[in-house]
């Protein structure tokens, strides 16, 4: 009786910790039994917030997104996220999932319970066992991802985010989506994957993507991805690491492009470029993101190089929130008092500095040789 029971116990502890889990969802709405895989970041905290993503066609693609997302996020390409796949491929079910009427272009009465037991039953679910965060991501291939559209439909989209990847339209599907995209009022990233080799769909992708590509408004994020050397196989590989790219972009640090070609070149105060990313983030995702010590660095040598004092000053009050035991803080805040012609207030927060933690480039002796010369200038 013990062996079993610390069997059990051992078994119990084996499914807390583990990464990937599957399980048998019973669903009312659709009266089946369905196989569903969840994958949770290794340091997966109640204390934090994260995207969700669901993947249909799992036995093919929940491993691959899977991948992808462990190794975007472990090099801070985008956040660590909730992973769901439901099981399609027993029976080749996913057709009768995700059929659609030939006339209207609307799913068909398993459809409809299929697209009830996404929304109202499994995500419903995900959200109140876990941290979930309000940003939501909709991968499918070929007939799954034409699925993905119907949610595009209510009067908010339940997904922020889709990967249609070399979709199986529904009737009229081209002319739909672009319509309505243009009339959602809501932020949305649709991402649209394509081999260059002829499909059945090619053409009236093709026109859907023309009539995508014609929507100019700032909360709808395109992107078309066409590949010469995928077929209707290989594309579904293809297009998920670059979907992340293009859907967390916002999330990834400051690059040496981008700080030549945005930041240097804005007319605003440089400081403002770090507010703004991630008050997006923020509102985009859900949820806080701590500012990254490689963005700091990028602003701070932005202000001098374009000469903007004002900025030191918040972004010196903003590291004194976020690295609050190293000198960052003063030290930038005491070259704020400098060069505002404030040697006195620039002398104590320099000495604040010294007695703080180094951190990156900012040494103990920099702010001693700081201290030294507003000395030799004033004799402090």
């Amino acid at each position: 009786m013990k062996r079993c029971l610390f069997l059990l116990i051992g078994l119990l502890c084996f499914n807390l910790g583990a990464q990937v889990k599957k399980e048998i969802f019973e669903s009312f709405k659709l009266q089946e039994r369905r196989g569903v895989s969840y994958y949770f970041p290794e340091d997966y905290s109640e204390e934090k917030k994260y995207p969700l993503i669901l993947v249909l066609d799992a036995e093919y693609l929940f491993d691959m997104v899977v991948a992808n997302a462990k190794f975007y996020s472990r090099h801070q390409r985008m956040p660590e996220a909730i992973i769901v796949g439901v099981d399609q491929a027993e029976d080749d079910i996913r057709w009768e999932d995700c059929d659609f009427e030939q006339t209207t272009g609307l799913p068909t009465e398993k459809g409809a319970k299929f697209y009830e037991f996404l929304g109202t039953e499994l995500i419903p679910f995900l959200e109140t066992q876990y941290s979930v965060a309000p940003f939501k991501m909709f991968i499918g291939y070929d007939i799954t991802a034409n699925f993905g559209n119907y949610f595009l439909f209510k009067d908010k989209s339940l997904f922020n985010s889709y990967l249609s990847i070399s979709p199986v339209l529904a009737t009229e599907m081209e002319s739909r989506v672009p319509s309505r995209l243009s009339d959602l009022n809501q932020e949305i990233f649709y991402n649209v994957v394509l081999e260059k080799e002829k499909t059945e769909d090619r053409q009236r992708i093709l026109q859907m993507n023309n009539a995508l590509k014609s929507i100019s408004k700032e909360s709808l994020h395109y992107f078309f991805d066409e590949y010469d050397e995928a077929d209707h196989v290989s594309i579904a590989a293809y297009g998920i690491s670059k979907a992340f790219d293009n859907v967390f972009k916002i999330f990834r640090p400051i690059t040496p492009k981008e700080y030549k070609t945005e930041i240097l070149a804005s007319n605003d105060p440089v400081f403002k470029y770090l507010e703004d990313r991630y008050d997006m983030i923020e509102n985009l995702l859900g949820f806080e993101k701590p500012v990254e010590l490689n963005d700091i660095m990028a602003i701070y040598a932005a202000c001098l190089k374009k000469e903007d004092i004002e900025s030191l000053k918040p972004l010196a009050e903003l590291c004194k929130k976020q690295f609050p035991e190293t000198m960052l803080g003063f030290y930038f805040e005491g070259e704020y008092y400098e060069e505002l012609g404030e040697p006195k207030k620039a002398f104590k927060t320099f000495e604040k500095a010294f007695q703080m933690e180094e951190i990156d480039f900012l040494t103990k002796d920099m702010a001693l040789e700081k201290i030294d010369a507003l000395k030799a200038d004033f004799g402090y």
